[in-house]
């Protein structure tokens, strides 16, 4: 079985890696971050990606996202220390096979692969309850625009990075501060990163 372990942490990873080479039939690749994560799916496939959801580059999000545009028969499991209903939500709603905190027990990871290529879904319970919280007013292109300004890009960058006009990028930027009801694009960051939006 082959996975691929999206994961910023060197040591997360490293003994994530380890954990999951214990099995004799899992054969693991490692990305450090979200953009090498994204270049290894476009040129190999896998059994099951891995993720974390805040990295570097692509979140583990957005990779779940260019996975299942594909109709990438690759299984999607969320693994994080954040439980934000945000995240758990959009997660869900996307159609991951599994959501488990990196707290949970070793053991319970593995069984979670098992049954996850079985055709089951895994979600850990607390987690689960979360999801039903708010819900997320931000459209995708506003959720991109606010993650690249709370990453500290002008506007001028944004709409380089996202290939659209800077008058669309600070449109977006108008309509996801009027819903966060935040002061500037600062402040509407900050609120969607502590809600799992972004």
């Amino acid at each position: 079985m082959k996975i691929l372990l999206a994961e910023d942490q060197a040591m997360v990873r490293g003994a994530l890696a380890a954990l999951l080479t214990m099995e004799s039939n899992f054969e693991v690749t490692q990305a450090e971050d979200g953009d090498k994560a994204w270049l290894l799916l476009k040129q190999n496939s896998y059994d099951i990606l891995l993720t974390d959801i805040e990295m570097p580059g692509r979140s583990g999000l957005e990779l779940a996202q260019y996975l299942i545009q594909q109709q990438s028969p690759t299984k999607i499991i969320i693994i994080t220390t954040f439980g934000r209903s945000g995240y758990i939500r959009r997660a869900i709603d996307m159609g991951v096979s599994g959501f488990l905190l990196k707290d949970a027990p070793s053991e319970q990871l593995i069984q979670a692969i098992y049954r996850i290529m079985d055709g089951k879904r895994v979600i850990d319970g607390e987690l689960a309850m979360m999801a039903l919280g708010e819900t997320d007013p931000l459209s995708d292109k506003e959720r991109r625009a606010l993650r690249l300004a709370s990453e500290g890009k002008t506007t001028a960058e944004i709409a380089n990075t996202l290939f659209l006009s800077e008058g669309t990028v600070r449109n977006y930027l108008s309509e996801a501060i009027a819903k966060l009801n935040a002061a500037n694009r600062v402040d509407a960051a900050r609120i969607a990163r502590q809600k799992g939006w972004i």
